[in-house]
């Protein structure tokens, strides 16, 4: 089959890119401490988590713990969810699906702690803890030296619980366009969580793992020999945001859509904020010959307008469109399909697919 004859909008991703942004993550952090635990929502597959695994990563990030169960399940044995748990509904369900796994859990709550302590002791778990630290995305995390270490303090004298490290994610710095603004960010913020772990170490607490990083920040991690695991998730697939940035990434990951009207102000095309994940820069528009389709997008629900274009298609003709966000776009699909040349090679389930509790 060929990728063209696909029904849209379809999320479509080039197979052969793919891999390669994976050896080119390989090859940034060859000879470098930092280790790779992609984040999970980026593309929601269980299929490439496993994928990802077998290319050398240690483990996975996910935001929410339905994405953890997903890939729990699905057979990865090292999984840390990167934010806090506090319902106890989800606290007892972690605690027993860490009877399954090595399950990693951030906190920044001394009650939080407790609640864990209690839960995985009634499951017979143990569950391993990053006490997170704020450095400046005003979100999660504790945001003073002193209130970390004791929060630190409270997990490691707390029953089932393993004190593991620091979460510290500083998402802000990841898009910033300048090359030498996110590389002096990225050194400012790896400076402060520096001072902690060297806090930590003379009130006897070792740091196993100090965790965070992203996509934009990943090669800075990989000189700065102070994180020890990256969570980028971007690099699989990138974006129009991330493509503007100088990376050794490619973009991989498609809506293919079509031209479902013509007027004499735009081209209408048939993937909108339903199909187009919109929350961050516009989409790009290639013909199908990957030549960039110059124009004003504007997105309604279900359809894309293309203003101000020398581009004139025929009706039902495809494009190619480079989403603004490739997280927020996957999460849109029950699918994604992979390509290689211009044939299907794959049809690959979004596992993860909504699964934001």
């Amino acid at each position: 089959m060929k990728v063209l004859d696909l029904p849209t909008p379809a999320l479509i991703a080039d197979a052969d890119i793919i891999s390669d942004n994976m050896r080119q993550m390989a090859e940034l952090l060859r000879g470098s401490s930092l280790k790779l635990r992609p984040h999970y929502k980026s593309h929601k597959c269980a299929a490439l988590a496993h994928r990802q695994i077998a290319s050398g990563a240690i483990g996975m990030t996910c935001a929410k713990l339905s994405e953890a169960e997903d890939l729990i399940f699905s057979g990865i044995d090292d999984v840390l969810l990167a934010n806090q748990v506090t319902d106890p509904e989800k606290i007892a369900r972690l605690a027993w699906l860490a009877r399954l796994c090595r399950l990693t859990v951030c906190v920044d709550n001394a009650e939080n702690a407790m609640a864990l302590s209690r839960a995985a002791g009634y499951a017979g778990s143990t569950v391993h803890c990053l006490v997170e630290y704020d450095i400046g995305m005003k979100r999660c995390g504790l945001r003073t030296a002193e209130a970390y270490l004791d929060a630190a303090e409270t997990v490691l004298r707390l029953p089932n619980l393993v004190y593991d490290g620091i979460q510290a994610y500083a998402g802000y710095a990841s898009h910033t366009p300048s090359e030498s603004v996110r590389e002096s960010m990225t050194r400012e913020n790896e400076n402060r969580v520096a001072a902690l772990r060297n806090a930590l170490r003379k009130r006897g607490i070792g740091v196993r793992t100090i965790s965070g990083g992203s996509t934009g920040t990943a090669a800075f991690k990989a000189s700065g020999g102070v994180y020890t695991e990256l969570q980028a998730g971007s690099y699989l697939f990138l974006d129009s945001t991330y493509a503007q940035l100088s990376l050794p990434f490619r973009n991989s990951l498609y809506v293919l859509s079509s031209v479902v009207s013509r007027n004499e102000d735009a081209v209408i095309l048939d993937a909108g904020v339903k199909s187009l994940g919109a929350d961050q820069d516009d989409p790009v528009l290639l013909d199908r010959q990957g030549r960039r389709i110059p124009g004003r997008c504007e997105l309604n629900e279900e359809h894309l307008k293309l203003y101000d274009s020398p581009w004139k298609p025929a009706l039902g003709e495809k494009a190619l469109i480079i989403p603004g966000h490739c997280c927020s776009t996957v999460n849109l699909y029950d699918h994604l399909t992979l390509f290689h040349g211009d044939a299907v090679t794959e049809r690959l389930e979004v596992s993860s697919r909504g699964k934001s509790q």
